[in-house]
């Protein structure tokens, strides 16, 4: 009982002096924070097995917080793994395998690890500090420390874990580990593998604005706008305490338009939420064709007597504008009718998988809008905030799609995440439920239905609620019942008996179409899994681009719909399988090239110019004579062709905008213009080009940031002598890239080809490639593309790269340190360093983490240290050091029962012995003497360090 007792009384003291060593809390308060995550990464693709817990000892361990066995722990041997930077995607790295899932574009997916170490400065003590994830593919667990903080179990929604709890400071370091399992999928189409959305630490007062929680959405009530704003105020600390919340919204030129505040009281561990309405005069209103932005910033100041100091801010962009859907005249926004121009897209690019740099959005959305897109479904889920961010910007209305149809507390939680991340967002006129569930007829899809919309009424009311269904909407219980809009997939013959059934609900297309084309090809060729460009290859299910158009044009109640699709995706390789590995279903292929269809729709929906575009080329050696098929498609009335010079016919466009006849083929130019009466509004040309003769690049943009994000894609065709592009031109070409860039993705649009996403090479396809370029961090300077091809003349492409930078992480080398440590009691004699403790003693002998600080009691001067040591293979060479940090009292330090060194002196010093090569797992003790009344222990950290001279990977 003495000797418990004693055990007790000495434990308490070590925890006393620790906290005596600790330095002051350093009240970290001021504006937050964000800091990339991004780079320096470590990746292991594959399990990683962890050891199998056997024996009371190593199962009481591993059930303990911090105990995680495996690649989990923050001890784990990752020294072998791969460096990387995020976004990533690991799936588009992997050849294409028939014996993976078609659905998921024949690429194995399977079980990656992500690993990553980083420093905290003292003065983040005492802050809350968050990890942030935007996306990982596709469920997920994390751990700091080797604790574990969060599991996730869908690819497409975002998270912020406080991981305040978990961390180090100081010259500590802190390790994050992902298991992230793509076995499972949510979806039948290409969702990559890995964490491929940016990754954030984010550090805030311990009072603070909540991640997503400043809520401003403008209201309209007789004609005077008002703009009620909501701030949710969390408090971490352990105190109560008070602030006021300032408001401030700026208009488009900058200009202050509004401001208030109000006061906030928070209890420690708990939210409040504070509100505030502000009056905003005449704004200027948000559309596509002029997307205003407003910013509203809120920050949080500590209330006294002296000036306010700032505590934590936080700003998000918000438009003014109004939308509503009406049963029987469609979409309305601003009190003006708009038909609903639409596509759906799937997140997925050539070259990059779903890693996909903001800037190559960018690029994707332009080239819909210039097809006349003004809407965007992103199915079927959430994607990046900042691809959202880009349709607030541009001015794209967006159906913003949940992924999980399921009123579950998980499938909840998610759905809540999106609408509270995008209900500020001027671009959102709806929320969607699901796409085509087949309990959607049901009652069980009703009421899932009907709680998931209650869900975001109870976050946002203003916006409509949608899903779409493709069957289902005749039956006696069905989740329609219970949306505001009906959307409506593929099914045309139901648009009128719909209508006619329940007249005051408003409806749309959530999707149509799907209809086939490969990218310049001008024949089918089903043997050879290619489909023509004529637009006569629907789908069973589907219709024409023309035959779709026409069904929603003709119907004023029907507020517009969404093609299926805008861009060709990975996986899904419908109307084939095998080889073919991407769908043919796009307006613009895998690389944002144009398909006919883009040029079909732009007949149909550009009305700011004049549209005119011949469809073929003008490529047909060997057919001279023969018949060719012409369309053009425009925008124009009336259209005259010329073949070299001579008109061959005038003709007025059909009602879809095309005009179609049977050209025999002939060597040289064909022309169409564009008339308007007499006059000409446009014209078109295509020439009959010789064989390839050079190379040429061309890149979307000349200018790029040197941050490590941006990136550009560039295009890369052959001319021949005379300058004329070659469209059937299908060589291989290999690159080069110098400067303050890299080559990160390549591709080509054909959906049957099985060349690698991540090479130096890749082929022409009907004419056309792109290589994505990305530049480096912290890059400046000149960054140069070459390209080369056997007999033709090569390209080079010079773009200037200017300092950028991302406020981010440093990516810390790993510090082996060395915990667990077992404390014996104190005894009056030397204590044996091959003492055995039973295992499943967890009580005679005390625990501890240096620093450890005791004290000597009367003759009782010996202390025993035990720990496990896990070496990892870049200590384990024969090279590594075994360092204390500080060792107070004479001390001997014994490994797998041999002594390999020994500390003389008992005043407080630095011990550093060398380690020899052996086992990865050892057993350290250390005996240590204290001087009667002197304090002794590992009062410092104690880590394995790499030899001299070693240097981190």
């Amino acid at each position: 009982m003495l000797r418990r007792a004693s055990l007790i009384h000495g434990l308490a003291v070590a925890v006393w002096a620790a906290a005596l060593l600790l330095p002051a809390v350093a009240r970290a308060d001021g504006p937050r924070e964000r800091l990339s995550l991004d780079a320096g990464w470590l990746f292991h693709h594959g399990e990683v097995p962890a050891p199998a817990v056997k024996g009371h000892g190593a199962s009481y361990h591993q059930a303990k917080a911090g105990g995680v066995v495996g690649a989990g722990g923050a001890e784990f041997d990752d020294s072998s793994w791969r460096r990387l930077d995020l976004p990533h995607d690991w799936a588009i790295e992997q050849a294409f395998d028939r014996q993976e899932n078609a659905s998921q574009g024949y690429r194995a997916r399977g079980i990656g690890w992500y690993r990553r170490y980083l420093q905290l400065p003292e003065s983040d003590r005492g802050r809350h500090i968050e990890l942030q994830f935007d996306g990982v593919a596709t469920h997920s667990t994390v751990w700091v420390n080797g604790i574990v903080v969060n599991r996730n179990w869908s690819g497409y929604n975002g998270r912020a874990i406080d991981i305040t709890p978990y961390l180090r400071y100081g010259d500590e370091v802190n390790s994050i580990a992902v298991r992230v399992d793509a076995e499972a999928q949510e979806g039948w189409w290409y969702e990559g593998a890995g964490i491929y959305r940016h990754a954030w630490l984010v550090k805030r007062d311990t009072l603070h604005i909540a991640t997503d929680g400043l809520y401003a959405n403008p209201v309209q009530r007789g004609g005077r706008w008002t703009l009620p704003v909501e701030v949710q105020v969390d408090n971490t600390g352990e105190a109560g305490r008070a602030a006021v919340v300032a408001l401030q919204v700026t208009g488009p030129d900058g200009a202050v338009v509004a401001q208030g505040e109000t006061r906030v009281r928070v209890a420690a561990l708990d939210s409040a939420t504070a509100r505030l309405t502000l009056d905003i005069r005449q704004p200027e209103l948000w559309s596509p064709r002029s997307p205003r932005l407003y910013r509203v910033r809120a920050v949080l100041r500590q209330p006294g007597a002296g000036p306010l100091r700032e505590i934590d801010a936080t700003e998000l962009h918000t438009g003014f504008r109004t939308a509503r859907f009406d049963a029987e005249r469609g979409f309305f926004l601003n009190g003006e009718p708009l038909k609903l121009q639409g596509v759906c897209i799937h997140q997925d690019h050539a070259g990059v998988g779903v890693a996909v740099p903001t800037a190559i959005w960018e690029f994707r959305l332009r080239r819909l809008q210039d097809m006349g897109v003004n809407a965007v479904r992103f199915a079927h889920n959430a994607v990046a905030p900042e691809v959202m961010d880009l349709a607030d910007r541009l001015g794209l209305l967006v159906m913003d799609e949940n992924r999980n149809f399921s009123s579950s507390p998980e499938a909840m939680a998610q759905l809540a995440w999106l609408v509270r991340r995008d209900r500020n967002r001027p671009s959102v006129i709806l929320w969607s439920l699901f796409n085509e569930e087949p309990l959607q007829g049901s009652w069980q899809g009703r009421e899932m239905a009907r709680r998931m919309a209650a869900e975001i009424k109870r976050l946002d009311p203003s916006r409509p609620v949608t899903a779409g269904m493709h069957d289902g909407l005749f039956a006696d219980r069905n989740a329609s019942e219970v949306l505001d809009v009906v959307g409506v997939n593929y099914q045309v013959h139901a648009y009128d008996r719909y209508h006619r059934e329940h007249p005051g609900r408003p409806m749309f297309s959530s999707e149509d179409t799907s209809a086939y084309m490969t990218r310049g090809a001008w024949r089918s060729d089903r043997q050879a899994q290619v489909l023509g460009s004529h637009d006569d290859e629907p789908s069973s299910w589907g219709q024409t681009h023309r035959d779709a158009w026409r069904h929603i044009a003709e119907r004023p109640f029907m507020a517009g719909g969404f093609v299926w699709s805008g861009f060709d995706y990975h996986g899904e390789p419908t109307p084939f399988e095998w080889p073919s590995a991407s769908t043919f279903f796009g307006a613009l292929d895998l690389c944002g090239f144009p398909k006919a269809a883009f040029y079909i729709r732009q007949a149909q929906w550009v009305k700011d110019r004049t549209v005119v575009k011949i469809l073929p080329h003008w490529n047909w050696s060997g057919s001279e004579g023969q018949p060719v098929k012409v369309m053009v498609a425009t925008n124009a009335p009336r259209v005259r062709l010329l073949l070299n010079g001579q008109t061959i016919v005038e003709q007025a466009a059909d009602r879809d905008g095309i005009v179609s006849v049977d050209l025999p083929y002939a060597l040289g130019r064909l022309e169409a213009v564009a008339l308007q009466g007499a006059r000409e509004l446009a014209r078109d040309t295509v020439e009959t080009s010789g064989v390839p003769a050079r190379l040429v690049l061309t890149a979307d943009r000349a200018v790029l940031a040197g941050d490590g994000r941006d990136a550009v894609p560039v295009t890369v065709s052959a001319v021949d002598a005379q300058g004329r592009a070659v469209p059937t031109a299908n060589l291989k070409v290999r690159f080069e890239t110098t400067g303050a860039g890299r080559l990160i993705g390549v591709g080509n649009g054909d959906p049957n080809s099985h060349e690698p996403s991540k090479a130096p090479e890749r082929s022409l396809f009907n004419g056309l490639a792109q290589a994505i370029l990305q530049t480096e961090r912290d890059g400046q300077g000149p960054l140069r593309l070459r390209a080369t091809a056997d007999g033709l003349a090569s390209a080079e492409l010079v773009l200037e790269v200017r300092t950028a930078r991302v406020p981010s992480v440093p990516a810390a080398e790993v510090v082996s340190r060395v915990g667990g440590w077992r404390i014996s009691p104190p005894q009056a004699a030397r204590p044996d360093p091959n003492q055995v403790l039973a295992e499943n003693d967890m009580n005679s002998w005390g625990w501890g983490e240096p620093p450890i600080r005791q004290s000597a009691e009367s003759t009782e001067t010996w202390r025993a240290y035990r720990t496990s040591l896990r070496l990892r293979a870049d200590r384990n060479d024969g090279q590594g050091r075994l360092r204390f940090q500080q060792i107070a009292g004479q001390a001997e330090v014994w490994v797998d029962g041999v002594k390999i060194g020994e500390k003389t002196s008992p005043e407080p010093a630095p011990l550093s012995l060398p380690l020899a090569q052996g086992s990865g797992w050892r057993t350290m003790t250390v005996l240590v003497r204290a001087q009667p009344g002197e304090p002794s222990g590992l009062i410092g950290r104690v880590s394995i360090e790499r030899g001299a001279g070693k240097a981190a990977p």
